[in-house]
């Protein structure tokens, strides 16, 4: 159990008991929040517990505060409880306690951390899943790495996680992008053809046609157009399909579940889908159409879910494949990471969810905000390579899949995000992405220079580590276990970053306060101890990010 539930627990415990002995009038026990005070020196936990009593039994906050500290459990691991006006009941570790958890996180290694929170529920997390029309730009991998990170960080939480990208391989667009396709074709072999006023118009699209134009020659001149735009269509998507799993591989960016939209439809997903909505009454016929009855569910409007010439629309075929994510597949959770176009579409997929009878609850829908590129000042707004769009690939090029990454999840997901290129190269401390990856080198030198030396630190007595800088790290390292646990519950995974820059920030800082290999055996072994327990959490952290933790810079 971590610490702060053990607090919550105890401040639980002493509000009970003090209703037992009629200290407190009310029966209603408000929720008890532990957090870690903005000040430290009011201590490394608060609780405003006294404060939410008072306001529901109208006695003196600073009253109930002293009767709760009175009624609480020892506390072991506590050194100080101070109670502050106007109601704060604030907490102080144990130096003694703090020392000790060195040696927990060595005994734990990279274990450390993990927490079970999930109790194995199945969840399913569901991103990228870009059309197979073009390639990946720099919105798309925003997701990709906030998609990959949770699944990193849900599964050390206890959950079963299987990751999937949904092939939208269905669909006017695909209709679209095969159209164009064959129109470049042609203008390859030197035919007149005119690019559809709704086709894709980047480069990469002559592109791909003069590799198939050189491969095929002009084999699909001769077919009929029909054959033609079906057959190169599905060359050109098995195309871009492959140069968009190359992209993600370079992102370090894996999927369980390759999940093709067309299979909706031949494996029979789509049509239970429709039959369950009309069954419940929640479809309608107008227009020569078939509508979702979304605004008998608390929607502005109703939404088409088959168009009159009896092509479903996109929110159908979104519609079959949460049916068969719940109800087939039977997730406990499903987790969809949409772009920010996307916003619109959530409320009515929340309710089409519970019009198949499965709480909404359950869905969750995160939303990427737009990436704005720059070089420092200056905004980037096509690629020097092509001429039009900036591909995912050109960038990671430019900065590295480490960059990439960091700089992908250090805002959350809801906020729109700057990209500075010119900053993400720099290899210097201004750069936090280098100024954290330089923290996990500097202490891999450090174990070097020990190895080299022969000291052997393995009974190293951590209780030796009393100095203010060494405690200051060890609180920063055991917050990894809270850290775990506040991303799998908001699935916000930029607290990953804050948490990697800090924990470089204080390791730094000690580093300059504190030398590590000196003649003094007895603290060089027990420093040698934190400076490797920082290693393992710093580089932990890495990993989650999908981050590479370099044992030299």
């Amino acid at each position: 159990m971590m610490f702060r539930q053990k607090l919550v627990k105890a401040l639980e415990q002493a509000v009970t008991e003090a209703y037992q002995k009629g200290l407190l009038t009310s029966s209603t026990l408000p929720e008890v929040t532990v957090e870690h005070p903005q000040n430290t020196a009011h201590g490394d936990y608060a609780s405003s517990l006294p404060l939410k009593l008072s306001r529901a039994t109208d006695m003196p906050p600073l009253a109930i505060a002293e009767s709760l500290v009175e009624l609480m459990p020892p506390l072991p691991e506590v050194n100080k409880i101070v109670i502050a006006p106007p109601g704060f009941i604030n907490f102080t570790l144990s130096p003694e306690w703090l020392t000790k958890q060195v040696e927990v996180i060595l005994d734990a290694g990279e274990a450390y951390g993990n927490i079970d929170l999930g109790n194995k529920k199945q969840v399913q997390v569901e991103f990228v899943s870009v059309n197979p029309t073009g390639p990946l730009h720099v919105g798309h991998g925003r997701g990709a790495v906030l998609g990959s990170t949770l699944a990193n960080v849900l599964s050390i939480a206890g959950y079963k996680v299987e990751t999937e990208y949904y092939i939208n391989d269905a669909g006017s667009q695909l209709d679209a992008f095969n159209r164009t396709l064959y129109a470049r074709y042609q203008q390859c072999l030197g035919k007149e053809a005119a690019i559809p006023s709704d086709g894709y118009h980047g480069h990469y699209m002559i592109d791909l046609a003069k590799e198939i134009a050189k491969e095929q020659g002009d084999h699909f001149l001769s077919q009929p157009e029909e054959t033609a735009l079906k057959e190169l269509g599905q060359i050109g998507v098995a195309r871009i399909m492959d140069s968009i799993k190359r992209d993600l591989e370079l992102l370090d960016v894996k999927f369980d579940v390759w999940f093709s939209e067309l299979s909706l439809f031949s494996n029979g997903q789509y049509e239970k889908a429709m039959k369950m909505l009309r069954d419940g009454n929640y479809t309608s016929e107008k227009e020569n159409a078939t509508w979702f009855t979304s605004s008998a569910l608390g929607e502005d409007k109703d939404n088409v879910l088959i168009r009159s010439d009896g092509s479903p629309t996109y929110f159908a075929s979104d519609v079959a494949y949460h049916f068969n994510k719940f109800l087939e597949r039977k997730f406990d959770t499903v987790i969809d990471i949409w772009g920010a176009d996307h916003q619109g579409h959530v409320s009515r997929m929340k309710a089409v969810v519970n019009a198949l009878g499965i709480n909404h609850e359950r869905l969750k829908v995160i939303i990427c905000q737009l990436v704005t590129l720059r070089r420092g000042q200056e905004i980037v707004r096509v690629s020097k390579r092509s001429g039009d769009i900036i591909t995912l690939r050109e960038i990671i090029e430019e900065v590295g899949s480490d960059a990439c990454r960091f700089v992908f999840l250090s805002r959350s997901a809801d906020a729109q995000m700057d990209f500075d290129l010119e900053l993400a190269r720099k290899q210097s401390t201004d750069n936090p992405v280098y100024y954290v990856q330089y923290a996990h080198a500097r202490i891999a030198s450090i174990l070097r220079l020990a190895k080299e030396r022969g000291i052997d630190y393995s009974q190293g007595n951590v209780a030796l580590l009393t100095s203010e800088p060494e405690l200051t790290l060890i609180r920063r390292l055991i917050l990894m276990p809270e850290i775990i646990e506040t991303v799998a519950i908001s699935l916000e995974p930029h607290h990953l970053p804050y948490f990697a820059q800090d924990l470089a920030t204080v390791f730094h800082s000690f580093y300059k306060h504190c030398r590590v290999v000196s003649k003094n055996q007895e603290m060089t072994a027990a420093r040698l101890k934190l400076v490797r327990a920082t290693q393992i959490l710093l580089a932990k952290t890495l990993h989650l990010m999908g981050m590479t933790a370099p044992e030299s810079m």
